[in-house]
């Protein structure tokens, strides 16, 4: 059964009131989960309020009760890998086990420039990455002290205290499409690996690509979930959907252009008959990209439109 979640960017003007309204919006509107971005700013200026990721977790870990939720993505070149997997431990113990930790490797050069963090060249950010996936399930893992001896992280003796309640601790979420490190990486290590943006047929061969990944790390396919990030463009009338397709992209893209890149557009019946399609290719668990976060009751149409249908 496909699942239906929601995925906001952090960086798009969130603040607590507006964080607050539409938390409890989604849960009680039913969708699975919520999602958001883990970024100080955007690409292109201007800058607008963007609520820090990992203190919006806390609150929303106490103040929900079903929802699952989490970063997409936390980048390894923001934080020191212990420090996330001790938030993620603690903030999923918190919400009695409903956390889905969100990392990656990194990729605004904005953001990094700005507030003085180095983003490294595509090499070396993913040495990083695979460095920094190494302490965060070890932490997570192991009950006993342990040590990693890395470029960028190390642990010495290093342990987790309290341990995670749930064994293990949050499952881990590995976000991207490439096929030489990301896909690797996440047969190694995730319990999800979340697609992004990705045209149907090139999915699919992704998604082949990685359970051939997992069988020669000694895993079976089924031990990894399969999730997807992509834009929602909804509305209840199809005369506004092309308006806004039109006003956004120029002229220079029809709803159909946009389906075949993978995003989900039209009523809701459309998009109904579109995750059908993407769940039949394997998808268990979708977030639904809104980028109107002041739109909450387009986002309850959303719910009443789709959620008892898939």
């Amino acid at each position: 059964m496909l699942e239906a979640a929601v995925m906001i960017e952090g960086q798009d003007g969130l603040t607590w009131p507006r964080w607050k309204r539409i938390a409890r919006a989604v849960e009680k509107a039913g969708f699975a989960g919520l999602y958001r971005s883990d970024h100080y700013t955007n690409p292109q200026p201007p800058d607008q309020p963007s609520l820090e990721l990992w203190t919006s977790l806390t609150w929303l870990a106490a103040e929900t009760k079903q929802i699952e939720f989490g970063p997409l993505v936390s980048p390894v070149s923001f934080r020191h890998p212990s420090m996330t997997a001790r938030m993620a431990a603690a903030v999923d113990d918190l919400s009695e086990g409903r956390l889905i930790l969100g990392v990656g490797a990194g990729w605004m050069e904005r953001e990094h420039e700005i507030y003085g963090r180095d983003l490294l060249e595509i090499p070396e950010r993913f040495d990083r990455f695979e460095e920094g996936l190494e302490i965060i399930s070890r932490l997570l893992n192991n009950d006993q002290p342990s040590s990693f001896e890395g470029k960028y992280f190390q642990l010495r003796g290093g342990i987790l205290l309290p341990r995670p309640n749930r064994p293990g601790g949050p499952p881990l979420l590995i976000g991207g499409n490439g096929p030489k490190r990301t896909l690797p990486l996440t047969a190694r290590f995730a319990d999800e690996w979340n697609a992004v943006f990705i045209p149907l047929e090139i999915y699919k061969k992704r998604a082949a690509r990685l359970d051939d990944l997992l069988k020669e790390e000694g895993r079976e396919p089924k031990d990894v979930r399969r999730s997807l990030m992509t834009r929602v463009i909804y509305d209840r009338n199809p005369d506004q959907i092309a308006e806004q397709i039109e006003r956004e992209f120029n002229g220079e893209k029809t709803p159909d252009d946009l389906r075949g890149e993978g995003l989900l557009v039209g009523t809701g019946s459309q998009i109904v008959d579109q995750l059908k399609t993407w769940e039949a290719a394997g998808v268990q668990r979708v977030m639904l990209q809104w980028l109107d976060q002041r739109d909450l009751s387009g986002l309850r149409a959303l719910a009443d439109e789709i959620l008892d249908k898939i």
